[in-house]
């Protein structure tokens, strides 16, 4: 019961992308279940009134779908869903009557940005009526140069279609375009991309106070030097890791208490320093 857990709690669920920020403000009885690896959660009297969640690395679309699809089809031969034959499932936010399926991928697209093509990428997504979100969805920035990008059309297209328009029509072709962006970057402004990826390097590994916003610009910049082997002593796994950790809840939450803006800051500066020094 989310009405049970204290404010910071909620907000370590939310920054692991386990409930929604709707979900962790909302007010009246909501719960959530959670399976023991956070790969599935169940989402009670959110938005939608059940909204089931699936999650893993990696471009794995189908083998989600057909592992929620198996939770989907255990909950209705218990429970009986409000559906109508022309709307589809009734138990779901209006903008997501027909089939109820939401798929996500998150990006990370640097390249795009340093390159200035994003506008570019944003009117493309818009024409084949795809949202584009910030890292914890609808309402939320880009922070870190992750971009979640999802289908908006749920009504009058079976769920294996969306996804196959997803990754065939979006993915793929976004995924193609920042490698480009990247390959551009190496070839053309080499020294101005690696002189911003070392001092973001010097900056993470040095620095006593930094704030969240720069933390993942910072991040996000070291991540690409990974990818493109400029940076050969850091793992990528620690880096991701670190987009978690440096969250303002999850900081609280291994210090055991409540921290003020300025000592988030320095504790943030101090974890950073750990894991890549």
């Amino acid at each position: 019961s989310l009405d049970e857990l204290g404010n910071l709690e909620r907000q370590v669920l939310q920054e692991r992308q386990l409930i929604s920020r709707q979900h962790a403000q909302g007010d009246g009885a909501r719960g959530v279940a959670i399976s023991h690896d956070e790969s599935l959660t169940l989402m009670i009297n959110e938005e939608d009134h059940l909204r089931m969640q699936i999650l893993a690395s990696g471009l794995q679309l189908t083998e989600l779908y057909e592992r929620i699809n198996r939770v989907d089809d255990l909950l209705e031969s218990n429970i009986s869903y409000a559906f109508s034959s022309e709307l589809g499932y009734l138990t779901a936010c209006p903008t997501n009557v027909g089939t109820g399926i939401r798929v996500s991928v998150m990006l990370h697209l640097p390249a795009l940005k340093l390159t200035g093509r994003m506008k570019k990428f944003f009117r493309a997504a818009k024409d084949m009526n795809l949202a584009v979100r910030g890292l914890f969805g609808e309402g939320t920035e880009p922070a870190g140069d992750l971009y979640q990008l999802s289908n908006q059309v749920t009504l009058g297209r079976s769920e294996e279609q969306i996804i196959r328009d997803l990754m065939e029509n979006a993915v793929v072709p976004t995924v193609q375009y920042e490698r480009q962006a990247r390959q551009f970057l190496q070839h053309h402004r080499s020294t101005a991309l690696e002189d911003k990826i070392f001092r973001a390097v010097g900056v993470l590994r040095n620095a006593r106070m930094i704030s969240s916003d720069e933390c993942k610009y910072l991040l996000s910049l070291l991540r690409l030097g990974i990818h493109l082997e400029r940076i050969t002593d850091i793992s990528l796994g620690v880096v991701n890791e670190l987009f978690i950790l440096t969250q303002p809840g999850h900081l609280q939450h291994l210090r055991g208490t409540t921290l003020e803006p300025q000592q988030r800051d320095m504790a943030r500066a101090e974890l950073v320093r750990q894991y890549l020094n």
